[in-house]
C-alpha cells in the first residue's frame, strides 16, 4: 500500500522545460532544511518556488489533477489541501547537489500535516550522472523512474533522498499534498 506509485507521462519533456526555463527567470535560493536551517552536508541544491514566478498557474492545475488521479488509484489518503508552494530544485555537478535520507514529515505547523509527496524529473537522464532519487518504503531501495516528465508519488513518511550529482545537472520538481494527521 506505501510503495511508490509512478505516473510516466505526467508532463512532456516541452512542459519539463518550460518548467525549467520558468524557474530560472529569477536567481534561485540554496536549498535549506525545516524552519530555514542549513546543511550542506545533509541538502545542497538550489531552490525556486512556483508561486514566486510569473506563468506557472497551469502546472498547479496539473499537479492537482495528477495527484488527485495517483491518491485515488493507490492511496485513499485524506487530502485537504496544497499548504505549500511546488519547487523547482536544481541539483549541479559543481556542488555535488544532493540530498540525505529524510522522511517529508517535518516538525513545522505546515511540514507536520504532509501527507502525500509528488517528484516530477524534469530533466533528460542523459543530461546528468547521479542524482537517483531513491526511496525505502520497507526494507528495500527503490529507484524511481528517471525518464522526462516522469511523476513519482509517496508518503510523505516514506525515507527517500537524492544521491550526489556527478556530472551535469538534475532539475525536479516537487509538491506536497497536506491533510488532517495520519491515524
Amino acid at each position: 500500500m506505501f510503495t511508490p506509485y509512478t505516473l510516466p507521462d505526467a508532463f512532456s519533456p516541452a512542459e519539463c522545460d518550460r518548467i525549467i526555463e520558468v524557474a530560472r527567470t529569477a536567481p534561485l535560493a540554496d536549498a535549506g532544511l525545516v524552519r530555514n536551517a542549513a546543511d550542506h552536508n545533509v541538502r545542497r541544491s538550489d531552490l525556486a518556488w512556483l508561486d514566486e514566478r510569473e506563468g506557472t498557474g497551469w502546472v498547479m492545475d496539473r499537479i492537482i489533477t495528477l495527484v488527485a488521479r495517483a491518491n485515488r488509484e493507490a492511496y485513499d489518503f485524506a487530502l485537504s489541501e496544497f499548504a505549500e508552494s511546488a519547487q523547482v530544485a536544481r541539483y549541479g555537478a559543481e556542488r555535488e547537489g544532493h540530498f540525505d535520507w529524510h522522511s517529508d514529515i517535518g516538525a513545522g505547523v505546515v511540514a507536520a500535516r504532509r501527507k502525500l509527496t509528488m517528484v516530477v524529473q524534469l530533466s533528460d537522464p542523459g543530461s546528468y550522472s547521479g542524482g537517483v532519487l531513491e526511496l525505502m518504503p520497507d526494507a528495500a531501495i527503490r529507484e524511481a523512474a528517471q525518464a522526462c516528465g516522469a511523476a513519482v508519488l509517496f508518503p510523505s513518511f516514506v525515507l527517500h533522498r537524492v544521491t550526489p550529482v556527478t556530472a551535469g545537472e538534475r532539475w525536479s520538481l516537487t509538491i506536497w499534498a497536506h491533510g488532517p494527521a495520519f491515524r
